[in-house]
């Protein structure tokens, strides 16, 4: 496992909690799963006692989303038969995900980010391969709470062990209407079109993500490092208090660096901009140095760029 913001941390600390033996990365937060380590303990694994690898594909915290095809590719490499497990909450629906084709053997998600619903709703999707190895492991670490055999025995004749949230269920079939309808590839590219935008908002403003490279950049969370002086914290209160704006604070580590702006789901450019425009005037309020329209110019001029583009594409087309 790896730990490079607060939600990885807590899936470590889940682990160790489990008595789970874990060999845990310690990754700079702002960067991501740290893909040459975890290749060097791989291939140091002669005797395969390595049961489980863990990717948290997209750090909420920090803002940063990590190579999950790498990690499948790095234990091809080696023949390893560990399995994958992967933290999808905040970036299935949202970013490119191919649970088959990268070979990820059980992935979780959560309701309230990609599939714009709001918080109550857990999602597992688990591989044959996974399955088999659970029926074995039961027998050394029993639970009863999502049991898949409890599951499966059930689901499969359209009932569950539990009493289910029908309610969410009809919104869950609302959402992944509107996700297909607009097709993923269009809903992975209007993900990086928005966040790039606010990435170029931020830039406006002369400031930093958390993310340390831009290859660790997140499409649906950018963590934004407050300049020094000033008290994320603050900046949170006051968007809040003042411009009635909602921004995720800094954790843990971060905590009173950054403030996060959540850029997924149900989402569009004008959102993005009022977003930026809390946001300087929260920054403003708690001491930064900003200049007002600055973030929001910069990310006007690239939303209007990407606009005319695609009236080109598709006037060419037509």
């Amino acid at each position: 496992m790896s730990r490079f913001g607060q939600f990885s941390h807590l899936w470590v600390n889940m682990a160790e909690r489990l008595g789970l033996e874990v060999h845990c990365c310690e990754v700079e937060w702002g960067a991501g799963v740290p893909l040459e380590e975890y290749e060097r303990a791989i291939e140091a694994d002669k005797a395969h006692e390595i049961k489980a690898v863990f990717v948290t594909h997209n750090e909420t915290a920090t803002g940063v989303t990590s190579d999950a095809a790498g990690v499948r590719k790095l234990l091809d490499a080696h023949g390893h038969p560990a399995l994958i497990f992967l933290d999808g909450v905040s970036s299935i629906a949202s970013i490119d995900f191919r649970q088959d084709e990268w070979g990820i053997d059980l992935a979780v998600a959560g309701s309230q980010k990609g599939f714009m619903l709001p918080a109550g709703l857990s999602f597992l999707s688990v591989s044959t391969k996974a399955l088999e190895i659970a029926k074995e492991t039961n027998r050394s670490m029993e639970k009863c709470y999502f049991s898949f055999a409890d599951m499966i025995a059930t689901n499969d004749n359209g009932y569950f062990p539990y009493t289910p949230p029908t309610q969410f269920f009809y919104g869950l079939r609302a959402a992944l209407d509107l996700l297909f309808e607009e097709g993923l590839d269009a809903v992975f590219a209007r993900h990086h079109r928005l966040a790039e935008g606010v990435r170029r908002g931020v830039g406006g403003m002369g400031l930093k993500l958390q993310a340390v490279e831009t290859k660790w950049e997140s499409d649906t969370v950018s963590a934004i490092r407050v300049p020094d002086g000033v008290d994320g914290a603050a900046v949170c209160r006051i968007a809040f208090e003042r411009y009635r704006t909602s921004f995720g604070a800094g954790l843990s580590k971060v905590a009173g660096k950054v403030f996060r702006i959540g850029h997924l789901g149900d989402l569009n450019e004008v959102m993005c901009l009022s977003a930026l425009a809390a946001a300087e005037m929260s920054l403003a309020d708690a001491g930064a140095k900003i200049d007002l329209g600055s973030g929001v110019a910069a990310a006007q001029a690239w939303y209007r760029e990407q606009a005319a583009e695609a009236v080109a594409m598709k006037m060419a087309a037509e």
